[in-house]
């Protein structure tokens, strides 16, 4: 007797093969694509990046603010209920920016210190972490990342992925790992939370390739282009960067109705 169905299944697997391989070849020509667009834009920011403080400093600035330093930021922001008390933003030097201020980033800043640093307006630091969460509680976790290559934010990155079962990659991020449907270690992301635009800048474009929505830490010396939802903020420091993924974990478990027992300690380190 002859089988009449196998001639239809290779036939279906062949088809299926082929939509594959030209699934494939169109993400690829897109990608190329947009590419050469993505060069195109961060030339002409290169253009406006100054010498400027260095990381080493902002981090040891973030760890003396003083009382002084808190009284005084305290008198310029309006008294309203905020994510944390406002005492602990100071703490953690959220508003603490760089010399350089990018016109992206101008809109957030309200001062300059007398050492030449920028001060990030700690009430729309609040503000958009608001407008932040709301829009993470929409994903699921398996379908969002996080990238963090800054060696301060090592700690409270892997502590935002114990909480929130969000993937988390901290030193490097692996190339292609959303974009290349043929890696092993390939994954569909609907989300992608950077640390620094600059610093992760390679997830950042890999992104913006796919058209997807890109939450980052952005700090007054960022540009923000593909940037979706900003926080701004101090993103150079261990105390700022984990007060930021604090909020954003324990907001997001709240909403998930999943278990946070983690304090701002274990984020940001010792505040004092």
């Amino acid at each position: 007797m002859i089988d009449k169905k196998k001639p239809k299944e290779e036939k279906k697997t062949e088809n299926s093969k082929e939509s594959f391989k030209n699934l494939a070849q169109e993400l690829k020509e897109r990608i190329f694509r947009d590419s050469e667009l993505i060069e195109e834009i961060d030339l002409k920011e290169k253009k406006y990046i100054k010498p400027d403080i260095s990381d080493k400093e902002i981090e040891e600035l973030s760890k003396k603010i003083t009382e002084k330093d808190i009284l005084e930021e305290k008198k310029n922001v309006e008294k309203k209920e905020t994510l944390i008390p406002l005492e602990d933003y100071i703490k953690c030097a959220v508003h603490l920016g760089t010399k350089v201020i990018t016109p992206h980033m101008k809109k957030f800043v309200y001062k300059r210190r007398a050492d030449g640093l920028a001060v990030i307006n700690t009430a729309l630091i609040d503000d958009k972490l608001r407008e932040a969460i709301s829009f993470l509680i929409s994903y699921e976790p398996e379908v969002v990342y996080l990238i963090c290559k800054r060696e301060a934010g090592w700690l409270p990155a892997e502590k935002f992925h114990e909480a929130t079962g969000i993937k988390t990659f901290t030193k490097k991020y692996p190339p292609g790992i959303t974009t290349n449907l043929i890696l092993e270690n390939f994954f569909e992301a609907e989300l992608t939370i950077l640390c620094d635009p600059w610093t992760d800048k390679n997830a950042l474009n890999d992104t913006a390739k796919l058209k997807k929505p890109v939450m980052a830490l952005c700090d007054t010396n960022n540009f923000t282009t593909h940037v979706t939802n900003i926080i701004p903020c101090n993103n150079k420091s261990r105390k700022s960067i984990g007060c930021i993924l604090h909020i954003l974990a324990r907001e997001y478990c709240k909403s998930k109705n999943l278990p946070f027992n983690a304090t701002l300690k274990d984020f940001a380190g010792d505040l004092e």
